[in-house]
């Protein structure tokens, strides 16, 4: 096997997506996400050599606004897991 040059390595084109049974499916997953997070992560938040310092409220608030789709999706998940049951409790018990 080849290493080539460990150094200075050259890149080839990324992974190919898999072929799916069920492209709607997939498609329809991939909508939701360009929905729900629409842009990159900005790489330049995350330094690594800044992380000893820790991070300053500026990025933790850009981080939070990028991160802000699936926290409201989480928000709702939470609600509905709380909820969903509760009223088909109040269903079940109080058939008025």
């Amino acid at each position: 096997m080849e290493l080539g040059n460990i150094w200075k390595p050259t890149y080839g084109p990324g992974p190919e997506a898999p072929g799916s049974s069920t492209p709607g499916l997939v498609a329809m997953a991939h909508g939701f996400l360009r929905l729900v997070q629409p842009n990159a992560l900005p790489a330049e938040l995350i330094n690594f050599e800044q992380f000893q310092s820790g991070f300053s409220r500026d990025n933790i608030n850009e981080l939070l606004l990028y991160e802000l789709g699936f926290l409201v999706c989480a928000a709702i998940g939470v609600l509905f897991i709380i909820f969903v049951p509760l009223v088909g409790c109040c269903f079940c018990c109080c058939r008025c």
